[in-house]
Formats: C-alpha cells, sequence, structure tokens
C-alpha cells in the first residue's frame, strides 16, 4: 500500500504518450490555464488608481484585491492540486475555470471595494486550478521522460513572463474602456480555457490511480510528501528563489524609476529585457536537460543567481553603484532564476510523481506564499537604494543553496537520457522508492 496515495503503487496512471500534434494543443491549452492567473494578477494594475475613484476607496483598500488575489492563488493551489489526485484532473479544471469566468464577472460588476476584495480571493482560488492541475497533468502524462523537464520549463517561464505582458494589455483597454472591461477580458478568457480543456485535455489520471480516503486521505498525502527529506529541501529552494523574483518586481520599479530617473515606458523596456533573458534561459533549461543532469543544471542556475548578487551587493555598497551596473547585475540574476524554477518544479514533481496534485499544490503554495510575503518586506528594508533589494535576493539565493545542499542531496537528479523518449532515472536513489525505503 502506497502511503502517499492509499492505494497500491500498481495503479500508478499509465498514459500513452499522444501524437505530435494532439501534444501540441494539450500544451497550448495547459499554457492558457498557466497563464491566467498571472494575467489577472496585473492586467488591472495600471487601473488601480481609476478604480480607487470609481469605487470612492482608498489606495490602500484597492491594494488589498491585488493581496487577496495572491492569498487565493496560494491557498488554491494546496487545495486543489491533492483534490485533482482524488477526482481527477479535468473535473478540477473545468470547475476552476467556470468559476474563474463567474468571479472575473462578479468583480466586474463590484458595487465597492469589500466586494471587489473578496471577488479577487475567490478569483485566485478558482484560477491557482490551472496553475496547479497543469503541473499534475505533466507529471501524469510525461513523468520518467526527458520531455517532462522540457516541458516544465515552458510552463514556469509562462508563469514569471506572463506578468509582463499583462500591464500592457490592461493598459491598452484602459486606453478605450473603463477598468470593469479588463475584469469582462479576463471572464472570456476563462471561457476560452474552458473550450481548450474540454476539446485538447483529456484525462490524465484514470479512476484506478486516484486517492482515496478524501479529506483526510489529502491531509495524509500531503503530510506524506512534507516527510521527505529530499522534497522538503528542493521545495524549500523553489519558495526561496520565488521570493527572490517576487522581491525584484517589486523593488525594481522605485530603483530604476526612483533612482534612475527613468520613465515608466523607459523602465518597461528594461524589465521587458530582463524577462526576455529569463525566458531564453528556460528554453536553454528545457533543451539541455535531454542531455544532463537537472541537479547540475539548478546548481548552475542557483549559482549564477547566487554570484550576482553577491557581485553586485558588493558594487552597490562600495560605489553606489550605476544604472548600467545594476541592470547587468539583475539581468544575470533572472537568467539564473530561468533556470533554477523549472529545475526545482521537475525535481519535485519527480520526488512527487505519486501524489502529483499534492506536489504542485506545495510548489505553488510556496512559491506565491513566499512571494506575497517578499513584496511587503522588500519595502519595508527601503527603495531609495538597490542594495537593500540586492540583500534581500541574496539572503534568499543563499538559503535555497542551502535548503539543496543539506536536505536536497540524498538526490543528485536526473541522468542524461540517451533519447528524448528514454526515460529519466535518479542516479543515487529512484524517486519513487524513497517513502518507502525509509
Amino acid at each position: 500500500m502506497d502511503p502517499i496515495l492509499g492505494r497500491s503503487s500498481s495503479a500508478m496512471p499509465q498514459n500513452p504518450v499522444p501524437s505530435p500534434e494532439r501534444t501540441k494543443r494539450l500544451l497550448l491549452a495547459l499554457a492558457g490555464l498557466t497563464a491566467v492567473a498571472p494575467l489577472a494578477t496585473d492586467m488591472y494594475v495600471p487601473g488601480l488608481p481609476v478604480l480607487a475613484a470609481s469605487l470612492s476607496a482608498s489606495e490602500s483598500s484597492v491594494q488589498v484585491s491585488l493581496t487577496a488575489f495572491l492569498v487565493g492563488l496560494a491557498v488554491g493551489q494546496l487545495l486543489l492540486g491533492p483534490v485533482s489526485d482524488a477526482l481527477g484532473r479535468r473535473r478540477v479544471l473545468l470547475t476552476g475555470a467556470a468559476l474563474f469566468t463567474a468571479f472575473s464577472v462578479a468583480c466586474a460588476l463590484a458595487p465597492n471595494i469589500h466586494v471587489l476584495n473578496a471577488a479577487r480571493l475567490l478569483q485566485g482560488i478558482a484560477g491557482a486550478a490551472g496553475m496547479v492541475v497543469a503541473r499534475a497533468v505533466l507529471t501524469d502524462r510525461y513523468h520518467g521522460t526527458a520531455e517532462a523537464a522540457r516541458h516544465f520549463a515552458a510552463l514556469s517561464v509562462i508563469v514569471f513572463v506572463a506578468p509582463v505582458v499583462a500591464p500592457a494589455l490592461g493598459g491598452t483597454i484602459l486606453e478605450v474602456a473603463s477598468w470593469q472591461v479588463i475584469f469582462v477580458a479576463l471572464a472570456g478568457f476563462g471561457v476560452l480555457l474552458i473550450v481548450g480543456t474540454l476539446a485538447w485535455v483529456p484525462e490524465s489520471l484514470p479512476v484506478s490511480a486516484r486517492r482515496r480516503g478524501g479529506v483526510p486521505g489529502t491531509l495524509r498525502a500531503i503530510g506524506a510528501l512534507l516527510r521527505e527529506r529530499a522534497l522538503v529541501g528542493y521545495l524549500l529552494a523553489s519558495s526561496l528563489a520565488s521570493a527572490a523574483l517576487f522581491a525584484y518586481i517589486a523593488g525594481s520599479p522605485f530603483v530604476f524609476q526612483g533612482l534612475y530617473g527613468l520613465s515608466a515606458t523607459q523602465y518597461s523596456l528594461v524589465f521587458a529585457g530582463n524577462a526576455l533573458g529569463m525566458f531564453a534561459a528556460g528554453l536553454a533549461f528545457g533543451r539541455l536537460s535531454a542531455r544532463m543532469r537537472v541537479h547540475v543544471l539548478l546548481g548552475t542556475g542557483l549559482a549564477l543567481a547566487l554570484a550576482a548578487t553577491s557581485a553586485l551587493a558588493v558594487v552597490l555598497f562600495v560605489t553606489g553603484g550605476s544604472f548600467g551596473v545594476t541592470w547587468a547585475g539583475l539581468f544575470l540574476v533572472v537568467v539564473g532564476l530561468g533556470v533554477t524554477l523549472p529545475a526545482t518544479v521537475t525535481i519535485i514533481q519527480s520526488l512527487g510523481h505519486r501524489a502529483p496534485g499534492a506536489a504542485s499544490g506545495l510548489i505553488g503554495g510556496g512559491q506565491f506564499l513566499l512571494g506575497a510575503a517578499a513584496s511587503p518586506l522588500t519595502g519595508l528594508m527601503g527603495t531609495g537604494s538597490p542594495l537593500p533589494m540586492t540583500v534581500f535576493m541574496l539572503t534568499a539565493f543563499a538559503l535555497a543553496a542551502l535548503a539543496v545542499i543539506a536536505l536536497g542531496r540524498n538526490t543528485s537528479g536526473p541522468k542524461q537520457s540517451k533519447t528524448p523518449s528514454e526515460p529519466v532515472t535518479f542516479s543515487s536513489q529512484n524517486a519513487s522508492d524513497t517513502s518507502t525505503s525509509r
């Protein structure tokens, strides 16, 4: 009896790899499901001042709507990931997309800030379904193959590049319509996700492979995963790396616009340039993972991010730092993140592949809970200089590296696969045996 799933491990899903055309459609649908939450996070940000005036609300109360969404996103992933292990993937995806659509309409129709904040919380919980279940679907389909790392890299890049596109989309809508139309557009996107899921996302978890035991079984699955020493190490690394990224997102506007005097447009170009570097790094990780062990790529990404933040912190402390130096340093940091984040996701989902939804929920919950905490902490440390933000990021990367070294070293990562279709194995201890061997 599997201690995580509450059933025989022989009942693991055995999904045939879909044809190339079906794979493309599946990945397109999963990309949309993954992108919806980041888009909903930031599309309405350009309209916050207008929204505050429209609802006669203070700036602080309007900002609560952003925090509420992030909290909903974190909690939703923790809840819905394990639920999908019990009920199946499609049911959770379709329900989440339908509720996301409904709560987007509720946001558009909100008569006051209190209703909006409540609707945003529920919208975040519903939107979490796409993010958390998409990773579980990939684990169901591609666990043990080199394609898994490449597909996880694509989803990880979407999560953190979509916020670059979202404000521009929201700003474009605001030029011709009211802030309510942004939420109407999100509702329309939700409808497209329902159609895409129905057409392109088949059920990847058969009834025989689903976890038993209801809510107590869900709690046992999460508890069993958290007893995995290596998994906890990589989970901490993933969450801390995400905290560093959120600190950069929250602090960089004040640094580049407030300190270096860039306009909003110029800052957008700087931010987009860094996002492009992160995107390229994620693509490189996906390709290299077919020939190199994922733990080696993780070490490379973490080392680059740690070295870049260390060097930048020293330069800023000694000289104060110029615009060019700060931009170059932060560019290297996000390139390192473009490798680190998909690497940790790949390893965690491999270690937790017997309960993919629960493992995915822990990933998303950890990333967004620490990310939500990182934004205000960065502000409290000060925004008059790049140094506090850099020190925060340096600390996060150092702790992430420590977590991998201290807790994750029992699992040295997937071995190189000779061909993309050959199974990926662990060089010291197979992930599927970590629980039963202890």
